[in-house]
């Protein structure tokens, strides 16, 4: 089996943590390390987050790295549906490993470096604010020669913002960095709010997954329910959608989804517009597409990856 390096930018959340224990048990994938950047929650927290689930899901081999503790240029802001501590409503065990004296950007510089000149370049799964990764690039230009793609949860197109009317969390966060990594050389895979809103946790779903997630099934369950939106007007059900895992489930099996290729731009002075994510699908400007924004996923095959991978934390537990 093809084993695919990776480096996982995030900023748990609850999402980030059910992508992460995903990502912990798929076959195929060589997590070079997690990143932790200011997002949903303060820094302090998104690392302690971070160390307290690769601790749940024992892959305590992965290194954990701090980032940025703040976006580039505008004041931060903080998830809305995470609760307290990012986490909802569940407590962990204080972490007993720490992160790394290195910090995440300076990790991210080091990484793509060695698979530049190793000939494999690795790809940056992002699901949080772009800092850390816009932050690398800004400093050393010439890493994007170490990166195959960037497969990032963010942005909303023809779907209406989750954050600001227009705006996708993620982008509206830092749009400094999203400009900076829209305006790189890299290839940029995208999963707007328009595909993960046809991906719902809904009750039924949370009942299939922690019946067979094994060790992990209370925590994991605490934080699904904690999870549920009740808002039947946006989604259509009960729930929340499955942002971030979606990244991991392209990654893992992109034939599933569709896609278009487009110029995207990030608006950063408009305060009624700032971080929308805006498309040129048409050919309306003269710059060539850079992003392929996923439109659409196999629902249905998704619930079943997710269930063949969270089954695996029930093996011989």
């Amino acid at each position: 089996m093809n084993v695919l390096p990776i480096i996982i930018d995030c900023d748990p959340g609850i999402d980030d943590a059910i992508a992460l224990l995903s990502a912990f048990v798929a076959p195929g994938l060589d997590i070079r390390g997690i990143c932790a950047v200011c997002g949903n929650q303060p820094l302090e927290k998104t690392v302690r987050n971070a160390l307290q689930i690769v601790e749940l899901g024992q892959r305590t081999d992965i290194p954990v790295f701090a980032g940025c503790h703040r976006p580039l240029l505008r004041t931060p802001i903080h998830g809305q549906f995470h609760g307290e501590s990012g986490l909802g409503k569940t407590v962990l065990p204080a972490p007993q490993k720490q992160p790394e004296s290195r910090h995440a950007v300076n990790f991210i510089i080091e990484q793509c470096r060695q698979a530049a000149a190793d000939g494999q370049p690795m790809t940056i799964c992002t699901l949080g604010p772009l800092t850390n990764v816009a932050m690398a690039l800004r400093m050393v230009p010439d890493i994007a020669d170490g990166i195959a793609r960037i497969v990032m949860m963010g942005g909303a197109y023809r779907e209406a913002g989750n954050r600001s009317l227009t705006s996708e969390f993620n982008m509206l966060a830092d749009p400094q960095a999203a400009k900076v990594v829209f305006d790189s050389s890299i290839a940029i895979v995208a999963l707007p709010l328009d595909v993960t809103h046809q991906v719902i946790l809904t009750p039924e779903l949370v009942a299939r997954f922690i019946a067979v997630s094994g060790r992990i099934a209370a925590p994991l369950g605490e934080m699904m329910a904690f999870w549920d939106r009740n808002d039947i007007r946006r989604y259509g059900s009960r729930g929340g959608p499955l942002h971030d895992p979606l990244v991991i489930a392209w990654v893992l099996a992109p034939q599933y989804f569709t896609t278009e290729k487009a110029s995207v731009y990030i608006e950063q002075e408009s305060e009624l517009c700032m971080g929308q994510t805006v498309a040129d699908w048409y050919g309306k400007t003269e710059r060539q597409p850079n992003v392929d924004v996923v439109t659409g996923v196999d629902a249905e095959w998704v619930v079943e990856l997710f269930v063949d991978l969270l089954s695996r934390y029930g093996e011989g537990s």
